[in-house]
C-alpha cells in the first residue's frame, strides 16, 4: 500500500485568502509551567489550505459542517491531469470522466505554484463539465487550488452549481507528487458544529 498525502501544511507560512484569518500556534501553558506538559491553540479561518466548503458557506440555507454525509469523504476516486489547460473544458475531460461514473474526481491543475504565496490567477471549470459531473453522479470534487471559481468572483457559479448537483467541494489538496490514476480517497473534515467549512487531514491510498 502506497499512502499519498495530499494535505498542505498548516503553518505561519500558510497563504490564506487575502483578509481572512491566519493560521497561528500558540503555547498557552508550557511544560516549564505546567511541570507535565505543553498545551496549545490553535487560531485560523476553515478555508485555510486543504479544506472542505459546506453549502453553508456559499448559501444561507445550506447544509453546515457537521450536516454532512462522511461517506462522500471516503471512496473510489481518479486523479485527472489538466495541468497544460487554462481552464477545464468538457472536451479535455469528458473521455476518462464517463470511463468512471460515481467515482471522486480530483483535478490536477499544478497552477498553484509558489506553494507559500496566495495564487494571483486560477483556472475554473466549464460549466459543461458541472453538467458532466451531476449526470455521472459525481458525489465530490477536488481542486489543487483555493476555490473552485476565480478568485475575484461574487457570484461563485461553479461552487452554485456543484450544490445543485449535489457534488461535495474539497479545495486547496495537493497534488505535485500524485499521478492520474485511480486511488481510494480518505479525506475527513472536522465534526464542526453550524460551520460553512472545515480543514481536513486529506489522503490518497494505492493498493
Amino acid at each position: 500500500m502506497k499512502v499519498y498525502d495530499i494535505s498542505r501544511p498548516l503553518s505561519e507560512k500558510t497563504p490564506t485568502w487575502p483578509g481572512d484569518t491566519p493560521f497561528s500556534y500558540n503555547v498557552n501553558w508550557s511544560k516549564q509551567h505546567t511541570g507535565s506538559v505543553n498545551v496549545g491553540s490553535v487560531k485560523m479561518s476553515v478555508h485555510t489550505a486543504t479544506h472542505v466548503d459546506a453549502p453553508y458557506h456559499f448559501d444561507d440555507k445550506g447544509k453546515r459542517m457537521d450536516e454532512l454525509d462522511l461517506s462522500v469523504f471516503i471512496g473510489q476516486a481518479i486523479v485527472v491531469d489538466v495541468s497544460k489547460h487554462q481552464s477545464v473544458e468538457l472536451d479535455h475531460v469528458e473521455e476518462l470522466l464517463t470511463l468512471h461514473p460515481t467515482k471522486r474526481i480530483l483535478f490536477k491543475t499544478n497552477a498553484w505554484k509558489e506553494k507559500e504565496k496566495f495564487p494571483t490567477d486560477i483556472p475554473t471549470l466549464s460549466a459543461n463539465v458541472v453538467r458532466l459531473l451531476g449526470s455521472l453522479h459525481t458525489p465530490l470534487i477536488g481542486v489543487d487550488l483555493p476555490s473552485v471559481d476565480y478568485l475575484d468572483s461574487k457570484e461563485l457559479p461553479i461552487h452554485h452549481a456543484l450544490h445543485q448537483a449535489n457534488i461535495c467541494i474539497l479545495e486547496g489538496i495537493d497534488l505535485s507528487e500524485v499521478e492520474e490514476g485511480e486511488y481510494e480517497l480518505i479525506a475527513l473534515p472536522l465534526k464542526l458544529k453550524g460551520t460553512d467549512g472545515s480543514p481536513v487531514r486529506a489522503i490518497l491510498v494505492k493498493n
